[in-house]
């Protein structure tokens, strides 16, 4: 029989980990206290950086060191106007592992982040992207679902698994997007996958920053109450956001406008107009993590959230889901 070790192995062996379970960097949630937990669980966490500056990072990473001696990484979002400090910050606190995400990154990223000897992980939403990533030198990359929270693309993660893990062997592959049981895992182990990532899982753990109000939303919501944000404009392209239902959502709609009304007026460019968009959500995902705004703020929830019931500590967590994986394995 096939060992949970030996199917999770290169994602192990590539993370410096006890479990190839990956932590989805969600901003205002993974932070010190939350990533630190996974990690010491056996699992990899992973600080959002989002919106922070070079300093607030800094701080960040150090407070994380000072709760964890296992590995940990810091995800980085691309189109970040001071990319380039952010990249050296993780190089100056030596972090083994950044995440890119937000869009394709530059060739130099990259390359910055090897020569501080990071390894690279990359998101691929397309066979063509993920060769493509891989032929830059990314170390890893992330197939994301459209089940999962936040941003998202428009494919599903078992048809990114089909559509990727049989053509890319070279280097690790982690899938992500729904998935909240061990059995799961599993399944996509078998494919080909290295590990998996998880994001919408941990936002009710004990150590996660999140608002007890917040988490409660989280516990009471069901599968379908994650929908995706509606775009309002096809000239307009915005990333769409998968979130909780709420007063919000249809602020997102008003603001979508206005930002669509200044770009057609040649307010802003492109970039600029999703730079708005972005400390759009940015705000209106504190305004619910951190102030308990479950009205006014932004509830992003994977389709996953339905499989949450209850708050528990990470390390339950994590005991839950190897328990979940391990006895699908003896079964099967």
């Amino acid at each position: 029989m096939m060992t949970l070790e030996k199917l999770w192995g290169k994602g192990t062996t590539f993370l410096g980990t006890k479990t190839a379970i990956l932590a989805g960097a969600m901003s205002w949630v993974s932070n010190h206290t939350l990533v630190a937990a996974i990690s010491n669980a056996g699992g990899f966490g992973v600080i959002a950086c989002g919106s922070m500056n070079t300093e607030l990072l800094a701080a960040e990473i150090d407070k994380t060191q000072h709760l964890t001696q296992k590995p940990f990484g810091v995800n980085l979002i691309t189109m970040h106007p001071d990319l380039d400090d952010l990249i050296d910050v993780c190089g100056r606190y030596k972090i083994g592992h950044v995440v890119l995400a937000g869009g394709l990154p530059k060739a130099a990223s990259i390359q910055r982040l090897k020569d501080h000897g990071c390894k690279v992980i990359g998101f691929a939403p397309a066979l063509v992207i993920a060769r493509k990533l891989g032929k830059m030198g990314v170390d890893a990359l992330i197939i994301e679902g459209n089940e999962a929270g936040g941003h998202i693309g428009p494919v599903s993660t078992s048809v990114l698994a089909q559509e990727i893990l049989p053509h890319v062997h070279d280097i690790p592959v982690f899938v992500a997007g729904g998935i909240g049981r061990g059995e799961t895992i599993v399944s996509y182990l078998r494919m080909g996958a290295a590990g998996c990532q998880l994001g919408t899982r941990f936002v009710c753990a004990t150590e996660s920053p999140a608002h007890p109000d917040f988490k409660k939303a989280f516990i009471r919501a069901q599968a379908r109450d994650a929908a995706v944000s509606v775009q309002l404009d096809p000239r307009f392209p915005v990333i769409p956001v998968r979130a909780l239902t709420n007063p919000a959502s249809q602020q997102f709609m008003k603001i979508q406008a206005e930002v669509i009304q200044e770009f057609d007026a040649g307010q802003l460019d492109l970039k600029q107009a999703q730079l708005k968009i972005e400390h759009y959500w940015a705000g209106a995902l504190r305004k619910a993590v951190i102030d308990g705004d479950i009205e006014n703020g932004s509830l992003m929830a994977g389709q996953s959230v339905g499989l949450i019931t209850k708050e528990q500590t990470v390390q339950e967590i994590m005991d839950e889901l190897t328990d979940q994986a391990r006895g699908f394995l003896t079964k099967n």
